[in-house]
This record gives structure tokens, sequence and C-alpha cells, in this order.
């Protein structure tokens, strides 16, 4: 889904109640599951996956690989502004990717 496909305001009415909670690493469940049929809280449950599969992938590399604390710290600090983005976008009733990420969670299909 992109920009530029529209969802029904009624959709992003009901799931903006719960989409944020897509963003809170596994908490992600917890919209997964309750609006499943919604299509504005599978966007943001498929962003929020996408995000969480990317800070896995930092924290083992972060913590495996003999990398410089800095560069892991400022690669946390990004992440964790992509997750304010998306966490507002989620409120806001926008289905925008998140960025720099967002083609993963567009790569999701479930």
């Amino acid at each position: 889904m992109n920009d530029k496909t529209e969802i029904p305001e009624e959709y992003i009415k009901k799931g903006r109640a719960l989409a944020w909670l897509s963003y809170f690493g596994l908490l992600l469940i917890i919209p997964a599951v309750i609006q499943r049929n919604n299509p504005y809280t599978v966007y943001h449950v498929k962003q929020g996956m996408g995000l969480l599969i990317v800070n896995i992938i930092v924290a083992f590399i972060c913590l495996s690989v003999n990398i410089n604390p800095i560069t892991c710290q400022i690669t946390s600090a990004v992440l964790l502004v992509i997750n304010v983005v998306g966490i507002f976008n989620a409120i806001s009733g926008k289905a925008k990717p998140l960025p720099l990420i967002g083609f993963i969670g567009e790569l999701l299909n479930f």
C-alpha cells in the first residue's frame, strides 16, 4: 500500500484507537488480533513489524559485531525517531510508509 492508496474513512476512524500500538514492539499483536480485518490497522501492523525486524537486526549486529558504540547509538536514535513518526502517522490517520524502512513493511504479506 502506498500514499496513493486510499483507505475508507470508516476504517481509519475505527483503527486509530489501536493502530498506534503497532509501533511498540511485541504489543503489535494486540491490534493485529483485535482489528485483523481493518486495512488501516493491518497497514500499521505491517509497518510496525518491519520496524521491529530492523530493530532486532540492529541490536543483534551491535551486540555481536565489534562496531563503534557511537554508531549503534546513532542508529538507535534514528530508529527511535522513525518509531515516533509511525506513532504520529497512526494517531493522525495517515497510511504513509515509515521513512527509510517503510518498504520492509510493504513487502510483508499477511
